[in-house]
């Protein structure tokens, strides 16, 4: 599956087009990737880009939102979609023989979108319980919080659905506003995976194409311009401890991001990984302790989550900052780093095992890096740093200047 021919395409409507031509594959997928995201949420209305994710389901001047979901099931294909913090992006995926129809459904809701005001009322609650949902679960809260204390008060730092009282403010101008300025924007990318040449991947999105305009000015994540990184605690009911620390890291386009990569995964983002093997196979302090790195354009965060109990608050700090200062002082091991690079390879692999998945890469790569990063470009990156770089990086980024805390504590 994962032996894939990449090729990209300027289109002449002036988006760019990503191909993944994948012979064996049966099955096809197509993602139109944005460059905006929660960040480009107007001020006092956060929440809108992820709102409009949600409506653009919900009819089109050719299709209500039951004709959407029928139409795609009635052929066995999918769609979705999804809101981060600077992108968002649509996605269809079914047989191979169903591209002509998911280009022109997915292009069809992504550009043509009604936003019926009936709808929006609806889709207003929906939204709301899951902001409810994913507040009231202190394991995913724990998220938001730290993103607060990193980055607050830039949009980054706000929870990308929103708030309850951010949505309700959200009109039909708003949606249709955000739509018009981000959603024909000169950057945009779309992907297509599967058995097909560029010549036939481009014969089926190019109908559905409308003509690009100007990127729309963005705010810019500058963290010198930030106040210093926060300790933001909440109390509610509940027995256990929410733990999360974050520092700031360089962005996407830094060229110390694989030797950050493989900082987190030594740190925490496996089983072998320092932080589980001492806190919760040792010190039996925790069930589940992660390490992870959140890129953005500009700068980035590497995030530590651990659910403990509280007692034991004050000895799993200890241990975490033992393990902090002890990769600053003396850097990886030999065998720690050969063993983060496999454990880095393998996971790409795995990713790359079906052809949704080549889609989400090649438009990934375009809209961030301007230009098709084969997996195997990655992978040569990853074993060509070295045990000073992870350690350097481990010394600019695991300070305490740059050091946020969120907790969720038991009233």
């Amino acid at each position: 599956m994962n032996q894939a021919r990449y090729d990209t395409l300027s289109l002449p409507g002036g988006f760019r087009l990503a191909v993944a031509t994948l012979p064996d594959s049966e099955c096809a997928a197509l993602s139109i990737h944005l460059a905006a995201g929660s960040r480009d949420d107007p001020a006092g209305q956060s929440g809108l880009a992820h709102f409009v994710e949600h409506m653009v389901f919900k009819g089109t001047a050719r299709r209500d939102a039951r004709a959407i979901s029928m139409e795609t099931e009635d052929a066995g294909a999918s769609l979705n979609a999804c809101t981060s913090e600077d992108n968002i992006t649509y996605e269809a995926r079914g047989d191979a023989e169903t591209l002509p129809l998911l280009a022109d459904v997915l292009a069809d809701l992504v550009w043509h979108a009604v936003f019926p005001k009936a709808e929006i009322r609806l889709e207003r609650e929906v939204i709301g319980e899951e902001i409810v949902m994913y507040r009231e679960s202190p394991s995913d809260h724990i998220g938001d919080l730290i993103s607060a204390a990193l980055w607050s008060p830039h949009p980054v730092g706000d929870p990308i659905a929103g708030s309850e009282e951010s949505i309700a403010r959200i009109d039909r101008a708003a949606l249709a506003g955000f739509r018009d300025r981000q959603h024909f924007r000169a950057d945009t990318v779309i992907a297509i995976a599967g058995p097909f040449t560029v010549a036939e991947a481009t014969e089926a999105i190019l109908p559905h194409l409308p003509a690009s305009r100007a990127l729309p000015a963005g705010l810019a994540l500058d963290p010198a311009a930030l106040a210093a990184p926060r300790h933001l605690t909440e109390r509610r009911d509940t027995e256990q401890l929410q733990l999360a620390l974050g520092f700031r890291t360089p962005g996407r386009r830094d060229p110390r991001r694989h030797a950050l990569r493989l900082l987190a995964m030594i740190l925490g983002e496996s089983a072998s990984s320092r932080l589980f093997q001492e806190l919760r196979e040792k010190r039996g302090l925790c069930y589940q302790i992660s390490c992870d790195v959140n890129l953005f354009a500009e700068a980035g965060s590497l995030e530590i989550h651990a659910g403990l109990a509280p007692a034991s608050r004050e000895e799993s700090l200890d241990c975490i900052h033992q393990e902090l200062d002890e990769l600053r002082r003396h850097g990886p091991r030999a065998d720690e780093l050969a063993r983060a690079k496999r454990l880095a390879v393998s996971q790409t692999k795995m990713a790359l095992e079906s052809t949704a998945a080549h889609a989400s890469w090649i438009g990934d790569c375009l809209l961030q890096y301007d230009r098709l990063v084969t997996p195997a470009e990655i992978r040569a990156e990853w074993d060509r740093v070295t045990a000073e770089e992870v350690q350097a990086i481990a010394i600019e980024v695991l300070d305490d200047q740059r050091r946020a805390i969120a907790e969720i504590l038991p009233e």
